[in-house]
């Protein structure tokens, strides 16, 4: 018996409404749903219970999801990874949840299923659904010029100069074509400049702010627009690390009226339940905080993170929070419930058909052709284009990542969210995808 093997109980657990039973609903529901609001039927269809579930009641095998285990620990013994917590539900039912191998293996610390992960850029899709509930809010549109918010982005300038530049006497500056718009904050399309360690290009020469101790969005994000744009907004793609997703959280803050980090607790976080959630995980949390580490030579070395150790006063909209697989497994159900979840409502279902649809084109195919030639990019998510080219995750599927190695995504055609996290300061790239080999071997219906 593999130690991975998942004892079904006799009886089917008690679940949420499948949603395949929303196509036998009468004529209210339906004209609910035309008019664009949910019904109370479309609304039960959306509840969760946080249990591990007979997987034949999700259309999955147990053997197969134990197949998610051994997959891991093989990782986990070549050395390739030192521990992992993976999550995966399907028609709102957990149906595996494990942590395996060492958060420390200095010091031989087990992974624990709530251990606190680094999320990094995992963050940013959680800042476009603050930014989305504003739009449904009727408080931003996605066409809007960032200057509407903040008018020192009203006249913005363009680095123009070649790739290598050596000397800024290389580089020019021309006006920019047109403002930055809400939307390019969300797509990587707006030119805002990486800063600091992060900075490249012919803007690194004439651009030289760095954030100091103590800034917060409100005082950084003004001295961002006195810097160069790194191109026209609107004409490239290019991935913004932490300033374009930083920005469009400020935005949040000014038209929501409150600070970022509370406004994410208490119009997201808390309504979905996702408990250990933070920009700065509480003193009497810390002790699950993975350390971080990479592997050099074939030996474990502890390492630094980049945003340094906090606490922080930068609220970073980019790659600022801290998180379980437990709460992002909850966020992203949010998404495939279309925008609920346990009736907390935060998007209406159409917003999420917005977020996940393609709004780059061919501009994100030609950032990195041999991962990104074949998928789409929506409001800060990779969609699938070509499933043979994405691992096998299904047409239309979306989500996004981080740095350290956390992946989780959504995939409605399945009726499926999956969460995998480990914690490296330069994880091997695809190690989520055994993982990800494994949970489809288990899908029977």
């Amino acid at each position: 018996m593999s130690k991975f093997e998942i004892a079904t109980p006799g009886a089917p657990g008690q679940g949420g409404l499948d949603r395949r039973h929303l196509l036998t609903m009468g004529a209210a529901s339906v004209l609910g749903a035309l008019a664009g609001w949910p019904s109370q039927a479309a609304e039960a269809a959306d509840r969760f219970v946080w249990k591990v579930r007979d997987p034949k009641t999700a259309g999955m095998s147990a053997a197969g999801l134990a197949g998610i285990g051994e997959a891991i620990q093989k990782q986990i013994d070549a050395g390739v990874i030192n521990g992992a917590v993976s999550a995966v539900a399907r028609h709102n039912k957990l149906v595996w949840h494990e942590a395996q191998g060492l958060a420390d293996p200095l010091n031989n610390v087990p992974m624990r299923k709530d251990s606190i992960f680094r999320m990094m850029s995992s963050t940013k899709h959680v800042t476009a659904v603050a930014v989305l509930m504003m739009v449904d809010a009727g408080k931003i549109a996605l066409e809007d010029p960032i200057s509407r918010f903040m008018p020192e982005f009203k006249d913005m300038k363009v680095a123009v100069g070649p790739p290598d530049a050596k000397d800024a006497a290389q580089v020019h500056l021309v006006p920019a074509n047109r403002q930055i718009t809400v939307q390019d904050l969300l797509t990587h399309t707006s030119g805002l400049p990486a800063v600091g360690r992060f900075a490249s290009g012919p803007t690194k020469l004439v651009n030289h702010l760095e954030r100091a101790p103590g800034d917060t969005l409100a005082t950084w994000t003004p001295k961002l627009a006195t810097q160069a744009l790194e191109f026209q907004p609107g004409s490239r793609f290019l991935y913004s690390p932490l300033e374009a997703h930083g920005t469009a959280l400020r935005i949040v803050e000014i038209v929501s009226g409150q600070p970022a980090d509370r406004f994410m607790r208490e119009r997201i976080f808390e309504p979905l339940g996702m408990v250990d959630t933070y920009f700065n995980v509480p003193k009497a949390k810390s002790s699950r905080i993975i350390p971080l580490f990479d592997r050099v030579d074939g030996a474990w070395k502890p390492a630094q993170h980049i945003l340094g150790p906090g606490p922080y006063t930068y609220i970073a909209g980019g790659g600022g929070l801290w998180s379980t697989a437990r709460d992002f497994m909850l966020f992203d159900l949010m998404l495939l419930n279309g925008g609920s979840l346990n009736g907390h409502r935060l998007l209406k279902p159409q917003t999420v058909e917005l977020m996940r649809k393609d709004h780059v084109g061919k501009l994100f195919k030609q950032w990195f052709p041999p991962l990104t030639g074949h998928s789409g990019f929506g409001l800060s998510v990779r969609i699938v284009e070509d499933p043979a080219k994405s691992n096998g995750r299904s047409m239309g599927a979306y989500g996004w990542g981080g740095a350290y190695g956390t992946e989780s995504w959504v995939e409605p055609e399945r009726d499926l969210v999956a969460v995998f996290l480990i914690q490296m300061a330069n994880p091997p790239y695809g190690a989520y995808q055994p993982f990800e080999k494994a949970m489809q071997q288990a899908i029977i219906a």
